[in-house]
């Protein structure tokens, strides 16, 4: 089996996601597997070249995996014939700018999201890509979220019905640094640098509803900055201007509601770090991160109101876990196969930087709705 090299420009790894999800469990996995397989029977390895501002910091990751190549210039490493992908996972602000000149130098495009700041950004990078004849992607890791996965699996299995509502929770207490280390950077409170929960989390939740449920045709969104005052990674205090907590309604094409509520101020009392819930005419499910339970009509009990006792039912007893019934890899390795089919085999890929200016135009609006205190019609993006 021939085995082909694929070269990818890798910028913005040494931060904590760069390097976990998209390094480690993505690019280095797929390696240690032998590469992703062709339609023509051959492999497509992954041979990265690092790029940052920080040569210590890619000189100690670069050694700690064994990668031999990296280096501190972009414009070096996009010049170079033998580099076939830039990837994007610098902090937002810093974004568009790389990605157009990786779309300057002919490389396919594939990015973390937000894919730009502002809609009018996203889009021009989504022109720009597609006039040059690139392919390009997104990162949209929650949709193959073993827990997720189950959702949609029960949604084409007809399990559910009519869909009525979703209800979303996500978020936990991130620390504000000054004694227990944050474990989110800094960037993520700052305004200026593409910061906010509004823009990071919404942009989730546009291809989570739009992959599950349907179109986002509306949107109410409420916006909170509870902790001005964080530290940052060398201890020294900041304003946190950006807001850390959101609470969104959207109305669904189709007629469903569904209401997250994103906040890095609160303390977890639910099953994960996330959890969804749809209501259904035939039943009901709520999934994490890894796990899904469901309650059908058939099986759903029939409480009656009476505050004058304690109640002593058990209402989580009525519930049926959905067994593991496929295999779950790791969403960002799951994606990146996919992409570099679609570099090199032509595949369809789904989540390009439309969908990524998608998530954008709903944190835009959703920013709008907080200014202007109303419910704000999504329009359709066409590019």
């Amino acid at each position: 089996m021939s085995e082909r090299r694929l070269g990818i420009v890798m910028n913005g790894v040494t931060g904590r996601m760069g390097t976990i999800q998209h390094l480690e469990r993505s690019i280095l996995a797929i390696r240690k597997e032998g590469g992703v397989l062709l339609k023509d029977g051959s492999r497509a390895m992954p041979d990265p070249i690092l790029v940052g501002r920080n040569p210590e910091k890619l000189k100690a990751l670069a050694e700690t995996h064994g990668i031999a190549r990296y280096t501190t210039s972009l414009a070096k490493a996009l010049a170079s014939a033998d580099e076939t992908i830039y990837f994007d996972a610098l902090s937002t602000d810093l974004r568009k700018a790389n990605v157009e000149r990786a779309i300057a130098a002919g490389k396919h495009i594939y990015c973390e999201k937000p894919t730009a700041t502002t809609l009018a950004d996203a889009l021009a990078l989504y022109r720009k890509a597609k006039e040059k004849g690139l392919r390009h992607g997104v990162v949209q890791d929650k949709l193959f979220l073993p827990g997720l996965v189950k959702l949609r699996r029960l949604i084409e299995g007809g399990f559910f019905g009519r869909i009525l509502s979703l209800k979303g929770d996500f978020g936990y207490w991130v620390f504000e640094g000054d004694g227990v280390p944050a474990q989110r950077p800094s960037w993520n409170y700052r305004k200026r640098q593409g910061g906010g929960i509004i823009l990071d989390m919404l942009c989730h939740w546009r291809y989570v509803l739009d992959g599950l449920l349907g179109e986002v045709e509306a949107v109410s969104c409420r916006g909170a900055n509870f902790i001005p005052r964080r530290w940052d990674e060398r201890g020294k205090p900041y304003r946190a201007d950006a807001e850390d907590a959101a609470f969104a309604t959207f109305e669904i094409a189709g007629g469903a509601i569904a209401q997250i509520n994103s906040s890095w101020c609160t303390r977890v009392r639910r099953d994960d770090l996330v959890t969804f819930e749809i209501d259904a005419s035939k039943g009901s499910a709520v999934a994490g991160l890894t796990r899904c339970f469901i309650q059908p009509s058939h099986a759903t009990p029939k409480p009656v109101w009476n505050p004058d006792e304690r109640r002593t039912h058990d209402f989580l007893d009525d519930w049926q876990e959905v067994p593991d019934a496929e295999p779950y890899p790791n969403g960002f390795k799951a994606e990146w196969e996919l992409y570099i089919r679609h570099v090199l085999d032509c595949t369809p890929f789904r989540w390009d930087l439309l969908a990524g200016a998608k998530g954008v135009q709903l944190a835009e609006l959703g920013h709008k709705s907080w200014a202007e205190r109303r419910w704000i019609d999504v329009p359709k993006l066409e590019g």
